[in-house]
């Protein structure tokens, strides 16, 4: 299979997204002299092989600091371990950090990466869907706090991305659906001949052929490497990029990050209460909001909240602290109809609430 290459044009702070199967080898030539490579359990194996290659470029120092799986990782204990590791070990300015695995690494490595001598490149090693066609994408780094997700952090664009499709191989199908969600938020957002071709090749994209889900990954990075590219630093259109993510944060936060609730799933149900809310506020046709529900639905992803310990009014406290927040209102992304979505910072608390509600009633 051919590597293909997806170009995120930001002036100095460019890169390039290197897309293929059995590609780790174009890490040799971005090998430093010394490099710190930070992964979690589940994917140490792809962490070790980054290792090998990069040793065998002639690297003088090459090591792996692997942290638990899942969404308790991104915290201020995990940074300072990171942090005290690289010192330990000599880190310097021409250092690079490689972050191996899914989301959760990729932001909290990168994170790691900005913060130690106040800056030291890194580069996105994506092993997951979900971080293949998203979060590796556009230079946001983060870790959570008891607040909410993401709410510590800052915009630090890697040196390169490097997605090999083949690492998508060993993913439990329960991740890779729920990398499906961001990939099918690109049509929903403003491709609606995006989200019709998902609609008869999903099934392709999560029993892996090549050829689909090669072309599902291209295809968004493009789009997310064009809407960067216009709002590198979230200031205006990037935010579309959260379609379901306000709810979707909140219903995370709520399941208390336990690994009972994964990112893709939440924003999966975010997406769906997203159309709810706005049919509710006359935007959007039900024919559209009963459309995306049963595309996900049909594809096993959770469509509602019921599974949620929570009330609508905690939920609520929880999105007004979302980063995205302004002057304590929630913003949210809405839809006028599939494809043509829009940025709404003023929206009845009430429906809100209804909408909350209704899918925490909801049961399967």
């Amino acid at each position: 299979m051919l590597t293909k290459t997806v170009k995120i044009d930001l002036g100095e702070r460019s890169y390039d997204i290197a897309i293929g199967s059995d590609i780790f080898a174009l890490i040799a030539d971005i090998a430093p002299k010394a490099a710190f490579i930070i992964t979690d359990d589940n994917v140490e194996p792809y962490a070790k092989a980054v290792q090998e290659i990069i040793l065998g470029a002639g690297a003088n120092f090459c090591e792996i600091l692997t942290f638990p799986h899942g969404e308790k990782t991104k915290s201020y204990e995990s940074l300072q371990k990171a942090h005290n590791w690289m010192l330990e070990n000599n880190v310097h300015r021409n250092s690079i950090v490689f972050a191996v695995g899914g989301g959760v690494i990729g932001d909290f490595a990168g994170f790691a990466a900005a913060t130690i001598l106040r800056g030291v490149p890194y580069v996105q090693v994506p092993t997951t869907l979900l971080s293949q066609v998203d979060s590796s994408v556009g230079g946001k780094t983060g870790i959570n706090t008891k607040y909410g997700k993401n709410l510590v952090g800052n915009f630090y664009q890697p040196k390169a991305v490097i997605t090999d499709i083949s690492s998508l191989k060993t993913l439990p199908k329960r991740e890779l659906l729920a990398g499906y969600a961001e990939v099918a938020k690109y049509g929903l957002i403003d491709d609606l001949a995006f989200f019709e071709w998902l609609e008869e090749n999903a099934a392709g994209v999560l029993n892996f052929d090549e050829t689909a889900i090669s072309y599902a990954i291209e295809l968004s990075c493009k789009a997310k490497a064009a809407i960067v590219e216009a709002d590198e630093r979230e200031g205006g259109k990037r935010a579309l990029l959260n379609l379901g993510h306000t709810f979707g944060h909140a219903l995370e936060a709520a399941a208390g990050y336990d690994g009972s609730l994964i990112h893709g799933e939440a924003v999966a149900i975010g997406t769906v209460m997203a159309f709810d809310l706005s049919v509710n506020m006359g935007l959007c046709p039900v024919k559209d909001a009963q459309r995306v529900r049963n595309h996900f639905k049909k594809l096993g992803l959770p469509v509602h909240a019921g599974s949620i310990n929570a009330s609508a009014d905690e939920l609520i406290a929880t999105m007004r602290r979302d980063k995205k927040a302004l002057d304590n209102k929630m913003i949210f992304i809405l839809a006028k109809s599939i494809g043509n979505c829009f940025i709404a910072g003023d929206v009845n608390e009430d429906i809100v609430r209804e909408i909350l509600e209704n899918s925490l009633m909801e049961s399967d």
